[in-house]
């Protein structure tokens, strides 16, 4: 299978103090599209075609992510007839998730102001001081 090449798999690039397991898991949680399906997945197992109706995304998007996830160990295929099933791998995964969200509500999703990693553009630190400097 040729991957999608807008789906970026976590590296292979070793990370500082022996935490390559951990920055792989975090990585290839980290996409958005991967997180969706994901959070879909922890609800019940699905299709490939199931994940592209719910999630509004192209096949081949959803494939290679789908695909992504399965390469790091997160998720399984349960091949029924010429379509297969997906489901999350380790019911740790689930725990995850929860303990996320949880983190999320208890910080008032604060990360999301993070000037590295934010998602609220035009709210975050970075933008603030760009304003401030009139740049």
């Amino acid at each position: 299978m040729t991957m999608n090449s807008t789906v970026e798999c976590p590296s292979s690039r070793p990370a500082a103090d022996g935490l390559d397991a951990a920055v792989a898991l975090f990585h290839s949680l980290s996409d958005g599209t991967r997180l969706a399906i994901t959070r879909r997945l922890a609800e019940g197992e699905a299709r490939v075609a199931d994940l592209v109706g719910e999630l509004g995304l192209a096949q081949s998007t959803v494939s290679a992510h789908v695909a992504c996830l399965r390469d790091c160990g997160l998720v399984v295929g349960r091949p029924e007839g010429r379509q297969v099933y997906y489901s999350l791998a380790r019911p740790e995964l689930l725990e995850l998730l929860a303990s996320a969200e949880t983190l999320l509500a208890a910080t008032g999703r604060a990360v999301a102001l993070c000037p590295n990693y934010g998602t609220d553009s035009g709210t975050g630190r970075v933008s603030r001081v760009i304003e401030v400097r009139g740049e």
